[in-house]
């Protein structure tokens, strides 16, 4: 038996109907998903103009009252910026590379089962077509039997029709399932990446707010009673005369070579 014959054999017998059940499946599934991903971005819900201001005000406050706002929000914006604020006290680079991790977590959590939903949106379609592959392969395995049959047999001959309109009305029925498969996966996967997108963009407004107002802490009073522009500034000369201290030896011996 030819290789063909045997795949064909194969097909045949088992049918598009397999398909279509593994399509159901997969759907169930990404139904799951959608309801599951929808509830938890709902759940993440919050006024994020009311949060900025509020972020602003607390900052003039105290670093304490912008850590209670955040972590009264349940959105992710606020979880990243509280992040930042529990490392405050060690400085802006601190506070940036913080948020720069919770904001990692956080993106892996938005986008958690979302690779399902863009997988089986890309291939549906293709899986489907798998099924209508096989449903005409049944169609032309049934015309060829009437085909084969003896020209007395007018009963078989009158059944082949309706055998092979049957296959190819299944072949288009898979196809039917698998686009209907894909595209509510493809639409949710594209409305949840919007939303992760506008979350990240989100997050780095807050950011930014906190990264300014520490970066302008930063020349505020040190513990010491100085600052860190007037610690600098009084660097500079001390700096300078340390430089003259080395400089002036150098000089004296020049001109000393020069008048020998």
């Amino acid at each position: 038996m030819k290789l063909v014959e045997w795949l064909q054999r194969i097909m045949v017998g088992f049918g598009a109907e397999w398909v279509m059940w593994l399509m159901i499946g997969l759907s169930v599934i990404s139904v799951a998903i959608m309801l599951e991903r929808a509830w938890f971005f709902w759940s993440l819900r919050d006024d994020l103009v009311t949060l900025a201001r509020d972020l602003r005000t607390s900052l003039d406050q105290s670093i304490e009252a912008a850590q209670k706002r955040m972590e009264a929000s349940p959105s992710a914006e606020a979880a990243v910026v509280s992040a930042g604020l529990s490392m405050a006290h060690r400085g802006p680079d601190a506070a940036e590379e913080a948020m720069a991790g919770a904001a990692a977590l956080q993106r892996m959590k938005l986008e958690k089962r979302l690779a399902y939903l863009g997988t089986l949106g890309n291939n549906a379609p293709f899986i489907g077509l798998f099924g209508t592959v096989i449903g005409v392969v049944g169609a032309f395995e049934a015309l060829g039997a009437a085909a084969k049959a003896p020209i007395a047999n007018q009963a078989a001959s009158q059944l082949a029709p309706q055998a092979v309109m049957s296959s190819i009305a299944e072949a288009l029925v898979a196809t039917a399932v698998g686009l209907a498969v894909a595209i509510p996966a493809v639409a949710s996967n594209n409305v949840f990446q919007r939303l992760i997108k506008s979350t990240l963009a989100n997050t780095e407004a807050l950011t930014k707010i906190l990264l300014a107002h520490l970066k302008s802490e930063a020349d505020f009073a040190l513990p010491g009673g100085g600052s860190v522009k007037t610690e600098a500034a009084s660097a500079k000369p001390s700096t300078s005369k340390a430089a003259k201290k080395i400089t002036e030896p150098a000089k004296k011996q020049d001109d000393e070579e020069e008048k020998g």
